[in-house]
């Protein structure tokens, strides 16, 4: 393959900076643009040595020897750089084609869809996979304890890939995962989501619903039997064998909780209890997502028992649960949770394991949660947790009876450093506080966790 030089607008975000990664790994020379940076990606992004220009003026793109310009979704008609690359004759591509093309194509691809668990299944199946001699290559939305870099190119014919059902550009409004050439396909979930992309749920379970197409005979899915839209998904349709995961025996193998330790679970089929894992991750949630690895990385020859095994080491991604620290007997975690049945069962999962409190403090984040779509549910998921603080900003266009709703059931703020003094005042010994946002949140837990120390050094 030729070497190019490749800019890349909107860089910063998860799968962009992966994108990156592998460019780099290809021997191309790469550069990017973006204006939202902040760890764990710009630290990725400068170990690797790539440079980030700030903006998205059209500066990075008028230099003679560009080759190509990888486009990510947050990009839109009317920015500067959008409207340059269309008047000019350089080659563009969106993330998800240029992946499809350049690497996907030589490789099987392990996939994994779904509304909520992506990043944790996927990690998991690399791992599992890793762990198994396999050198997978992967690209997930996030970094994993277990590797460096949230994406790799290795010489192994596995690659592992976060699928995800978001739309691949504004050239280009199919969902990123139809350029994948996916062989094996874990359908872990469907629920609306993206209400700035997708009109209704309909349109969401037709998207998957053309995944199924591309899926060959010679593959498999593994899908979540618990999920009546993907069963309608499947329905419309398939052409490639199938086994489903659950939590029950609806299904062909499902997940059974210790009742006396819910961080210990057992996996059953037809024939009986198969085996048990014990390890650190809460939930139910991450039980079934564990599970639907271990069926996906049999498809790579790994034993169950096997898989098994690697799971119990398995350190959980980081901002899914990942442990801040402790001060004052105060427990602090980063979720990346922003979708209500997210926001519910990380609460379930910590609150099953909790001595004491469980707190949640929300940032409304992503484009569906700020326009709207989930408010109505947000009382709901959050019903399970002691105390919730959620952060209503004013440019928030909510529901008026549910904004009256969440006064009276949480304690509602609009500025980072309102939250910090209440938290300061409000919270003690055995609570358990999980952040919950799906983007910076102005790096608040640890901010927390420093005002904490602070306040027992101070006189």
């Amino acid at each position: 393959m030729r070497k190019s030089r490749i800019h890349i607008l909107g860089i910063c975000g998860t799968f962009m900076g992966g994108i990156a990664a592998i460019a780099r790994q290809l021997g191309h020379q790469v550069s990017g643009s973006d204006q939202n940076v902040y760890p764990p990606m710009s630290d990725q992004l400068a170990q690797l040595g790539i440079g980030i220009h700030q903006g998205y003026d059209s500066e990075p793109l008028e230099v003679n020897d560009l080759d190509e310009v990888i486009v990510g979704n947050v990009m839109t008609r009317g920015m500067v750089a959008t409207e340059h690359l269309l008047q000019n004759t350089t080659k563009y591509s969106s993330g998800p084609q240029w992946l499809g093309d350049a690497v996907l194509r030589h490789k099987k691809v392990y996939a994994v869809a779904g509304t909520h668990g992506k990043t944790t299944t996927s990690s998991m199946l690399a791992w599992i996979l890793e762990d198994n001699l396999m050198d997978p290559g992967f690209l997930i939305g996030g970094v994993c304890h277990h590797f460096p870099q949230s994406a790799r190119l290795t010489n192994s014919d596995a690659f592992v890939l976060e699928a995800d059902e978001y739309d691949s550009a504004f050239f280009d409004k199919r969902s990123k995962f139809l350029h994948y050439h996916s062989d094996v396909v874990i359908l872990n979930n469907l629920e609306f989501d993206h209400a700035d992309i997708f009109k209704d749920l309909e349109a969401i379970k037709t998207q998957f619903h053309h995944l199924v197409r591309t899926i060959p005979r010679n593959g498999k899915i593994v899908i979540n039997g618990d999920d009546a839209n993907l069963k309608e998904v499947i329905n419309m349709d398939c052409w490639t064998p199938l086994v489903s995961f659950g939590s029950d025996d609806q299904s062909d193998y499902w997940v059974v909780t210790d009742k006396n330790n819910p961080r210990s679970f057992s996996v059953h089929d037809k024939t009986g209890c198969q085996f048990r894992i014990d390890w650190t991750i809460t939930g139910q949630h991450n039980q079934l997502n564990a599970l639907a690895a271990m069926l996906a990385a049999q498809e790579a020859g790994v034993s169950m028992i096997s898989a098994a095994d690697s799971l119990s080491r398995f350190q959980n991604v980081k901002r899914r649960m990942e442990l801040i620290g402790q001060c004052q007997g105060i427990t602090i975690y980063d979720d990346f949770a922003h979708h209500p049945t997210a926001i519910k069962t990380t609460l379930a999962g910590l609150k099953a394991v909790s001595q004491g409190r469980t707190i949640a403090v929300l940032e409304p984040r992503s484009n569906s949660m700020r326009a709207g779509a989930h408010v109505k549910a947000l009382p709901t998921a959050l019903a399970g947790c002691d105390e919730a603080y959620v952060m209503i900003y004013p440019d928030l266009d909510w529901d008026k009876k549910v904004q009256k709703q969440l006064n009276e059931q949480c304690v509602v703020l609009d500025s980072v450093g309102a939250l910090l003094e209440r938290l300061k005042k409000d919270l003690q010994a055995d609570d358990q506080v999980v952040f919950m946002s799906n983007g910076s949140f102005d790096d608040v837990p640890r901010r927390l966790l420093a005002l904490l120390h602070t306040s027992i050094t101070m006189p």
